[in-house]
């Protein structure tokens, strides 16, 4: 193995310095002299955060499959570390070759939350990368972002050269192989930028200029090159069984936040939740057959040794062979103490023959969403459900033999009232009720129901992108009166709640609705010491709220002003697939408080279907 970077004087001074050391169980080595590209896969995070990462997994995977690439790992150094490689100026390194990260080809950014936009500048900053692109020489790798938050590319738009709009199994070997040409023949960096603007799914910042209004708001967005399109069109996997799926994920030597094997069942979401970017962006939904999936998770238990599976899709009880993995899992792996573990289940298809066949291995609390507290909120957001299908699948699973069950809401959604919000303590106290009207003879014990409210935040691509947020104070407020609520309810010692962090969301809609002025935000507090945003021990909003001054920036203009029908987004260039037209038929559907059907029940022509060539559910079996 070569050197480490870090010297064992170091390695021994900080916390975890398994997160810097590679060297794990299915790490793929190279000989660095025989590849033609180093692409650097990074994420924005600490070690273990990054290691959870499927999208992570899956690329690391399938850019190595080919011989004349070499994908290496990057992670945020954590503070500790972050402090010694500035003092005794060490370049950020890649976990595989230790080799720094500005002597590859390529550094991809998974942009996967918001609140990581100052991270993405520590990699440049430590990595000694200019942080502007239009700054970088012909030496300097080419800064490509991919992932979720890629759908408003415009806050990051001065970091980066270029970024992948879209699903990364589509056109990213038809960009490597362009950056080889170009390389053989010599090409200049903005020649190759040129010719990857004619991908379809790039987008090259620099060959776009935004115009505005005197208000604020966006004028025009028009190329200024000739190889640039005017609308970018994400790219996506038609037929599922034809991507490769990971054999060999990377086995971390700590703890990673999701410590399992993930198993990937199904891309898009059918049921069309008015608030949800995910189920919009990654419409339509398409499956992975059976035998496929068979394959994979016997593949996948054998080369890590994991004790847990995972089954990854936004909705997992929409998937049609659900009972036919699960049960698969438990025949196949019975005896070997192989945990099946079933994530983002909607509580009115909640099998009571799979729940019971899970449970044999192991018991945990049980996790669903309402998200709103009354009927007339989850019409309003489309959420699809009753409160007698919500009290009877919570039924079912207690009589099942849980005790223990989550529940999701949000504070701050569309026209929500006093009586929506109040509505959370009551739904939860109902649930409590069903559990002791169980006999007390058939119960597990004490029930315990965790309600848990996040603070409602517009994203680009949803029906409520013309909505307005609360403020960090009506934040709050709602989340007082949730709160003395609970203390109403008979069976509070049953009942427990926690909000989210009111500031934190704040910033998080500003990122995620933000236009290009917004990157000088996020460069005037990374240089004040903003860094783990996300993290709420190293989180610092007086920074935040001084930079807006600074930059004479308002974060009201990007938070709670309502827009019109007719305004331009900064995310408009992007097809992604949903046209604008529906999500505002959406939208005024959840201001008339109107459920729309969803897709397995009708085509509510919301573009999926003329997208890539007609996928879409009804077409699929």
């Amino acid at each position: 193995m070569k050197k480490l970077a870090l010297s064992d004087e170091i390695l021994l001074s900080i916390e975890k310095p398994a997160r810097y050391i590679g060297n794990e169980v299915n790490m793929v080595r190279k000989d660095t002299d025989s590849v033609d590209i180093r692409f650097g896969m990074c994420f924005p995070d600490v070690y273990e955060i990054g290691m959870s990462h499927l999208g992570m997994q899956i690329l690391y995977d399938m850019f190595n499959r080919r011989e004349d690439i070499y994908c290496e790992r990057i992670f945020s150094p954590w503070t500790d570390l972050d402090k010694i490689m500035r003092e005794k100026k060490i370049p950020l390194f890649a976990l595989e070759s230790q080799d720094p990260i500005k002597e590859f080809d390529f550094i991809g950014i998974t942009l996967q939350y918001e609140m990581c936009y100052t991270n993405i500048l520590q990699i440049l900053d430590l990595g000694q990368i200019p942080l502007h692109a239009s700054e970088r020489q012909e030496s300097d790798p080419i800064i490509i972002g991919g992932g979720p938050c890629a759908y408003n590319p415009e806050p990051l738009a001065e970091f980066f050269d270029m970024f992948y709009i879209g699903e990364g199994e589509t056109v990213y070997f038809q960009l490597m192989d362009r950056y080889k040409e170009n390389k053989k023949k010599g090409g200049s960096r903005r020649e190759f930028l040129e010719m990857a603007a004619e991908i379809e799914g790039i987008y090259v910042p620099s060959f776009y200029d935004v115009f505005y209004h005197e208000d604020g708001t966006i004028k025009s967005m028009t190329p200024n090159n000739p190889h640039a399109k005017a609308t970018v069109t994400k790219q996506l996997v038609v037929h599922m069984d034809d991507a490769t799926y990971i054999e060999k994920p990377v086995v971390p030597f700590i703890k990673a936040t999701q410590d399992r094997v993930v198993l990937e069942i199904q891309r898009g979401c059918i049921r069309g939740c008015r608030f949800c970017q995910a189920g919009n962006v990654y419409r339509p939904m398409r499956e992975h057959s059976l035998e496929y999936l068979k394959d994979y998770a016997y593949k996948l238990l054998k080369n890590t040794g994991h004790e847990e599976i995972s089954l990854s899709s936004l909705s997992s009880s929409d998937y049609s062979e659900l009972e036919g993995i699960v049960t698969f899992l438990i025949d196949e792996f019975k005896g070997k103490g192989v945990n099946v573990s079933l994530p983002s289940l909607r509580i009115d298809a909640f099998s009571l023959d799979v729940m019971s066949k899970v449970q044999d291995i192991r018991k945990s609390s049980l996790t669903f969403a309402p998200e709103a507290g009354s009927q007339r909120l989850r019409d309003v957001i489309n959420k699809g459900l009753t409160e007698e299908i919500i009290l009877k699948g919570a039924s079912e699973a207690f009589q099942g033999g849980w005790n223990r069950v989550k529940l999701y809401f949000m504070l701050g959604l569309p026209t929500e009232t006093v009586e929506d919000m109040e509505g959370i303590a009551e739904l939860s106290e109902k649930v409590a009720e069903v559990y002791y009207e169980i006999p007390k003879d058939q119960r597990n014990g004490k029930v315990q129901v965790i309600a848990s409210s996040s603070f409602f935040v517009p994203k680009p691509f949803t029906p409520f992108q013309w909505a307005r947020m609360s403020t960090k104070d009506e934040f709050l407020q709602k989340a007082y009166l949730v709160k003395d609520k609970f203390r109403t309810m008979l069976n509070q010692k049953s009942l427990k709640y926690n909000y989210h962090e009111a500031d934190l969301t704040v910033l998080e809609g500003v990122l995620a609705r933000g236009d290009r002025k917004i990157s000088a935000l996020i460069e005037e507090v990374y240089k004040n010491g903003a860094l783990y945003d996300s993290w709420s021990e190293h989180f610092k909003n007086d920074v935040w709220m001084k930079a807006f001054e600074t930059c004479g920036l308002d974060s009201d203009f990007y938070t709670i002003r309502e827009r019109s029908l007719d305004e331009i987004f900064p995310w408009d260039f992007i097809n992604a697939g949903v046209s604008k037209e529906f999500l505002k038929r959406e939208w005024q559907n959840a201001i008339g408080e109107k459920v729309t059907p969803n897709c397995r029940m009708q085509c509510i022509g919301c573009g999926a279907k003329s997208f890539k060539g007609g996928v879409c559910y009804e077409n699929q079996n």
